[in-house]
């Protein structure tokens, strides 16, 4: 069984009422994180032991030893059950809230042990206290109850706020596909000044039967050219990705000229409105740029995709300030992990390598392909970019650069997937098939579906 997670706005589809008890409660339970971390914090100072040391400047200073944070669940749902806060969102609320805070001080344990251990080279900071505002706030599946229609579900109430309701309940609109029997859990998350409905529910396995593992394409992100794919079976594609570029670009200007004179810190309400908008399309154009994907696997029977991706790369990049802008907030993070979900999701598996050198080192020429670091002195790649996505070969040949450097990542994993590079010809990478993704219709999407029903099986 796996597990989906399906969004639905709040705002404007619910009444005053219920809009103003769930601004209370993401209200209460930022208030009970703020508690649980005290408690936690204030713990954890109470045990740690202080080391003396003098700093560069020959001061003399005094600092808590590092150490691991004790967390006890348990211990800390019984000493929080008393808790204003707590009995205000009621039980089962609270103790997600809680359990929330707990996920996040063993995350910093296992950091700190990675750090310890030369693993990590910053080290991990102490989870710290949210600013005033809202948090999420989580409802179990067995706590909710469906209308009849199944068009909408009602959210249970504690004790200590059923008489301040007029009407007694708290309806929202359900999600398509969301039943009593499926619902696993339902969070209301609050961003940018609306509510959102997360419904997390049970889903039967759909795997593709048929797919040849033999058969892989590597990707390269990029700007222009979002992505840009090759198969080992010697065929290319590139989805366009100036659609996203001109969306990051109208929301920057628009931000640009409407704070013009105020403050960096400065928002309101309309900076809330054309942010949600353009996360809006940006989510859209994620989710069919990473459809897109997995429907040209399903249709030629691929088996592997192999994600060529450079950990740190944004943080550390310094193409000019115009580029810098365009590079960074393309969600090329996003969409390698919507393609890897949803590669799961049918039986396609997924792997990511990084990508040094990609660029520089000629196929056709059978070039080393070196990792990062460990490119030998005598190394000398035989090609080299001539301009802005063209690369020229030893031999005068010129080739896409963009397709160049997918065919070179899926040549960093070819032996451990034991792929075979040789159909790969100058024409897969001169010449490949350009697709305006948010301008197809839904042909594709449904020829796609029509092959993984024949071959998939249900859990």
């Amino acid at each position: 069984m796996d597990y989906k997670t399906v969004k639905v706005l709040l705002t404007n589809n619910i009444n005053d009422e219920c809009n103003d008890y769930l601004q209370f409660a993401c209200e209460q339970s930022n208030k009970l994180y703020n508690s649980t971390v005290y408690a936690l914090r204030q713990a954890h100072f109470a045990n740690c032991s202080i080391r003396t040391f003098f700093d560069k400047e020959d001061l003399y200073r005094a600092s808590f030893k590092l150490g691991k944070v004790k967390v006890s669940y348990p211990q800390l749902c019984k000493d929080l059950k008393i808790n204003d806060h707590y009995q205000a969102i009621g039980g089962n609320q609270g103790q997600q809230t809680i359990k929330s805070v707990v996920e996040s001080f063993k995350s910093y344990n296992k950091l700190l042990s990675m750090w310890f251990q030369g693993e990590l080279s910053n080290k991990p900071k102490l989870p710290n206290y949210r600013k005033n505002g809202l948090y999420q706030i989580s409802f179990v599946g067995r706590d909710i109850k469906f209308a009849k229609d199944g068009l909408s579900c009602y959210l249970p109430i504690p004790r200590s706020q059923k008489d301040e309701l007029i009407t007694g309940k708290l309806n929202i609109p359900c999600a398509k596909g969301v039943t009593a029997d499926n619902i696993a859990e339902l969070r209301i998350v609050p961003s940018l000044g609306k509510l959102w409905a997360e419904y997390v529910y049970k889903a039967p396995e759909k795997k593709a039967t048929e797919l040849d593992y033999s058969q892989a394409i590597g990707i390269d992100s990029g700007i222009n050219n979002f992505i840009t794919a090759v198969s080992n079976t010697g065929k290319s594609f590139i989805l366009c990705g100036k659609h996203l570029k001109f969306i990051n670009q109208k929301y920057n200007k628009t931000v640009a000229q409407y704070k013009e004179g105020k403050s960096d810190f400065y928002w309101d309400d309309y900076l809330n409105e054309i942010t949600h908008k353009r996360n809006c399309q940006i989510k859209d154009s994620v989710n069919k740029y990473a459809r897109f994907v997995i429907n040209y696997c399903l249709n030629h029977r691929i088996g592997n995709i192999v994600f060529g991706w450079g950990q740190g790369v944004k943080s550390e990049v310094n193409l000019g300030k115009r580029n810098n802008q365009n590079f960074v907030q393309l969600p090329t993070a996003r969409l390698k992990n919507r393609i890897k979900e949803l590669a799961h999701e049918v039986g396609i598996k997924f792997a990511e390598t990084e990508e040094s050198y990609t660029s520089k080192s000629s196929f056709l020429d059978e070039d080393l392909l070196p990792k990062y670091g460990e490119k030998p002195k005598e190394c000398k790649f035989s090609g080299k970019r001539v301009q802005r996505g063209l690369y020229r070969t030893s031999n005068g040949q010129t080739i896409n650069a963009d397709c160049l450097g997918a065919i070179n990542i899926l040549k960093k994993v070819s032996i451990q997937l034991g792929l075979n590079l040789a159909e790969v010809c100058r024409g897969a990478l001169t010449l490949p098939k350009r697709y305006r993704v948010n301008d197809l219709t839904k042909v594709y999407r449904k020829r796609s579906e029509q092959v993984l029903t024949c071959v998939a099986t249900s859990a």
